[in-house]
């Protein structure tokens, strides 16, 4: 491990807006955080909303600013690229971000029911492959999983480059009965005005120079509605 890296990972100790749980804990049971985020670490009863793979913390950063009065967590196992969202919220003194470095699949250690109000899914690995598509994070087990925390018709926002990814979710939500509030294959060219959607990540103005178009999809998951796989038309095993 570079030093570069480590000396990172030390900074972002003084911080105090970043949570590194020991993963052997959580492995067997629930993270003390859980059911606490408004009390113990934002101090109100604003809303929360998290960003999953939230890399550098452009878009937690992003919306935080503009939404002041509303919490925000970006999830990341990456320490190095969550460093620098945790470094730019703390000199900016933004006191409503929020970072945990976890993986997505322990996510449910760390919320409890009703808890969080939104989640952003900000241009996560798409998982091309068949075989590996129960990994993506719109898939029936992964929507399955965030309708234990979140609150009931919750808002499930994705903004991805990859159009497969796009329309597997869309689908889903479309077989699933799912509320669609925005559905666009050109985020930009169809919603030039819209300030939040602008917000862009380091990987996204990579895509926009590559002149890539960038899909965006928000729709409601209720809580009490088992997400079924839409290809296979039956509940995920």
């Amino acid at each position: 491990m570079g030093k570069n890296k480590l000396g990172r990972w030390a900074e972002m100790k003084t911080f105090g807006n970043v949570l590194e749980p020991d993963t052997s804990r959580i492995k067997t049971g629930n993270h003390p955080a859980r059911g606490q985020w408004n009390k113990d670490f934002f101090r109100n009863n604003n809303p929360v909303s998290l960003e999953l793979v939230c890399g550098k913390g452009e878009y937690t950063i992003g919306l935080a600013k503009f939404y002041p009065l509303r919490n925000f967590i970006g999830i990341d196992i990456k320490g190095a690229r969550i460093w620098r969202g945790a470094k730019t919220a703390y000199e900016n003194k933004i006191p409503n971000a929020f970072f945990l470095r976890t993986r997505i699949e322990f996510i449910n250690s760390f919320f409890d029911e009703d808890e969080v109000s939104e989640i952003w899914i900000t241009f996560p690995d798409p998982f091309p492959k068949l075989k590996n598509e129960s990994r993506r994070l719109t898939s029936p087990p992964f929507l399955n999983s965030y309708r234990k925390f979140l609150k009931d018709n919750g808002i499930i926002h994705l903004k991805t480059d990859n159009h497969p990814l796009y329309l597997y979710t869309k689908e889903l939500a479309e077989i699933n009965n799912l509320e669609i509030l925005t559905a666009t294959d050109d985020l930009y060219g169809d919603n030039p005005g819209n300030e939040i959607l602008s917000i862009r990540t380091h990987y996204e103005n990579i895509f926009l120079k590559e002149n890539k178009r960038i899909n965006y999809l928000s729709f409601l998951l209720p809580k009490e509605k088992t997400i079924i796989n839409a290809k296979k038309g039956k509940k995920p095993e």
